[in-house]
């Protein structure tokens, strides 16, 4: 299994500080705009920038992760930290940056081991869900074919993958650079070879809706996710 993100849905308060802000700090592309939504290009993946006017109203305080080459996050973290306290951990897959956009969401930027010829921000490789009941979240996910890969030791936490990114589960907590998992997240898989209905047949999910780009189901936890 190799299923990629398509988007993630941010909320935010003010359309245009939020454009300006991942335009100019990140050098992301606009791809399209509405007059309450604008989409931007983080490489592979489409982040949406929402005003929330009705529902789905995309993420709030959501943590995720922008990927990029090895060899550029020395520079990204020379720029950046003019401007922002920057946060820094390392992993066994390399080094992340962590700082914060006017809407409070917990931007990070980790070391990718792609060395092809894309440059920049490549794609985002993970998101963070806070969630009520760890196990629920956990039951669900897993029903839908993503694989679990670790767990916290305190079981705060557990990690799941698609293949190609992550999905962290967070019980309420504070985790590196203080960053809070995401309420109401608004996100869209492409599951590759298999079909929506295939992937969503095991889980006990009602209403499923049937949208022009595939079907989207809410899980335990108020967060909105559609399968294409």
């Amino acid at each position: 299994m190799s299923w990629s993100l398509q988007w993630l849905a941010l909320e935010v308060k003010y359309l245009d500080r939020a454009v300006s802000f991942y335009r100019q700090h990140l050098g992301l592309p606009v791809r399209s705009e509405h007059e309450t939504e604008t989409v931007l290009g983080a490489g592979t993946t489409d982040l949406v920038l929402r005003r929330p006017t009705e529902v789905p109203r995309g993420g709030v305080h959501t943590h995720f992760a922008f990927s990029t080459p090895a060899a550029e996050y020395d520079g990204w973290w020379d720029r950046l930290s003019e401007q922002f306290e920057l946060t820094e951990s390392e992993f066994a897959t390399g080094k992340s940056l962590y700082f914060y956009d006017p809407d409070g969401n917990c931007v990070e930027i980790g070391q990718s081991n792609d060395e092809g010829s894309e440059r920049g921000i490549t794609g985002v490789f993970e998101i963070v869900l806070e969630v009520e009941d760890l196990d629920r979240a956990e039951s669900f996910y897993s029903s839908l074919d993503v694989t679990v890969v670790d767990r916290g030791s305190e079981r705060r936490r557990t990690r799941l993958t698609t293949g190609e990114f992550d999905i962290e589960l967070w019980e309420p907590h504070l985790g590196i650079a203080d960053a809070r998992g995401g309420v109401h997240v608004d996100f869209g898989i492409d599951t590759g070879d298999r079909s929506p209905e295939s992937v969503l047949d095991p889980i006990d999910a009602d209403p499923i809706e049937r949208l022009d780009e595939g079907l989207r189901v809410i899980d335990p936890d108020g967060h909105r996710l559609t399968l294409m």
